[in-house]
């Protein structure tokens, strides 16, 4: 019997989703996690154990704010929310790869893929919990780590917008050929996902296909603290 984190995802209308990715590269998912659920991943924050990094948006100019990196094994239910989203992501990915006209390299399973990235050394877990109080905001990036990418990455709002905290809409920034940039800015619902594109995504251009560089962030929070957990689905070098 599939799990329930299986059943969430499986209650997306991907269909929907593919058409949204590939309108703007990103789509909101249904409920992934209760409110009951986000509160527990939340209390996660501060259990340093669990983390095999910390980082200082501002130290580092990425922003303002904090996040940590989990450690394997990965705390329920990342790991699962990781083997229910993979399969359903994979087919997005490997069409767009097709209309770019390059070889996908992602196998059928998220633990051969990740057994892909360990054999070239990208071995570190992406997985990660953000933390934004008053003022802080996170820059437009792209989460890279390595050679190995998986285009597709989720975000689930574990913080209850305009409740928990107002602001902290999240970015979305094409970069498109000899034309200004386009972006979009969405609230993400408490407990809902948001699949985007990790680096690029296909448009159509006078010679078919090109790719066009899409980076993400957080615009400012203005009251309160928004935490979301991150989910990669390839590790870092």
């Amino acid at each position: 019997m599939p799990s329930r984190w299986q059943q969430r995802v499986d209650a997306a209308d991907w269909a929907a989703v593919a058409a949204d990715m590939d309108d703007i590269g990103g789509a909101l998912l249904p409920v992934l996690l209760t409110p009951d659920e986000c509160a527990a991943v939340i209390e996660l924050y501060a259990d340093d154990a669990l983390f095999r990094a910390v980082v200082d948006m501002g130290r580092h100019r990425y922003g303002q704010g904090e996040y940590r990196y989990f450690q394997r094994p990965y705390p329920s239910p990342i790991e699962d929310l990781k083997q229910a989203l993979y399969p359903r992501l994979l087919p997005i990915a490997r069409e767009w790869w097709t209309k770019l006209g390059r070889e996908a390299p992602w196998p059928d399973t998220l633990d051969e893929w990740l057994d892909i990235c360990h054999r070239a050394n990208q071995t570190k877990p992406t997985a990660l919990l953000l933390r934004y109080g008053p003022g802080d905001w996170n820059a437009l990036h792209r989460d890279l780590y390595g050679a190995f990418v998986f285009p597709l990455q989720v975000v689930i709002n574990l913080s209850e917008p305009g409740a928990a905290y107002t602001g902290g809409e999240f970015l979305l920034v094409e970069q498109r050929a000899r034309a200004q940039s386009r972006g979009s800015a969405t609230t993400l619902p408490q407990g809902h996902g948001y699949v985007f594109t990790t680096c690029e995504r296909p448009v159509r251009s006078t010679r078919g296909w090109s790719a066009a560089p899409v980076r993400h962030g957080v615009s400012t929070v203005r009251t309160g603290q928004r935490y979301t957990l991150g989910l990669i689905f390839h590790d870092a070098a």
